[in-house]
């Protein structure tokens, strides 16, 4: 992937990754940071972005990793994706699965994302030890994270969402979400700008998710309010609790 001359659009999303990543101190001296690709164009913004020289953050090294869900690959997704990560020149890995066909399977059909994701997660985990990595690095954006509050809120009856920087397996790894400061129109631009590749989604339920729904419910309520996502995100960090309810006695 040949890089043209740095754009405006470019120096913005490098400007405010570094500022999360700082913020939330995702990323120190030779950490390996394995990125998850799963080719779309969050990702693979993510793993361009990482792969150019830091201006304010120490040196690391950066894998790319895809999960493939094992749904059929027809659609040349595969091909696809193998050739761009080639053309990165960073190291990479794919790891074929069939976690989509069992989160999909007649025993589970009442929440396929859920499964699929902790199966996911186990997966990429299962290749960061491999690898010795010791960050995972996925493309969340701001959009996700306000999506993911609104979800768990809805759904899940508690007020919680992604965090930029997650401890897990007692700090054997770290999930860090660079990206948390950025708007996905403007990742999409850049998608655009850098002609990555556009590989399709196969998953049968990627259309009609509890992620999808809250997304349109975002873009339906913009109409009235163009600030509504930057409201709800900023009020994320400000918080008051005693302005909560108590949980209520059994």
């Amino acid at each position: 992937m040949g890089r043209k001359k740095d754009t405006k659009l470019f120096l913005h999303l490098k400007k405010w990754m570094e500022k999360a990543a700082i913020d939330y101190d995702m990323i120190g001296e030779g950490d390996r940071v394995l990125v998850g690709v799963s080719g779309g164009t969050d990702s693979l913004v993510l793993l361009d972005l990482l792969a150019t020289p830091m201006l304010y953050l120490p040196r690391f090294e950066v894998i790319a990793a895809h999960i493939d869900h094992g749904f059929d690959s027809s659609y040349g997704g595969y091909t696809v994706l193998e050739r761009h990560l080639e053309g990165s020149g960073l190291p990479f890995v794919i790891k074929k699965t069939d976690i989509g066909i069992v989160a999909h399977g007649d025993a589970n059909r009442k929440n396929p994302c859920f499964l699929c994701s902790r199966l996911r997660r186990k997966e990429i985990f299962t290749v960061a030890e491999e690898l010795n990595c010791n960050k995972i690095a996925f493309g969340h954006h701001k959009d996700d994270i306000i999506e993911t509050l609104l979800i768990n809120m809805f759904y899940g009856r508690e007020i919680s969402t992604m965090v930029p920087n997650q401890s897990v397996f007692n700090g054997k790894y770290h999930i860090i979400r660079p990206l948390a400061y950025l708007d996905e129109c403007l990742i999409k631009r850049y998608a655009r700008e850098r002609e990555f590749p556009i590989i399709e989604n196969p998953c049968p339920t990627a259309s009609a998710s509890r992620r999808a729904y809250i997304k349109n419910l975002l873009k339906a309520l913009e109409k009235d309010n163009k600030k509504i996502k930057d409201n709800i995100f900023k009020s994320m960090s400000h918080v008051k609790p005693d302005y909560l309810l108590k949980k209520p006695a059994l």
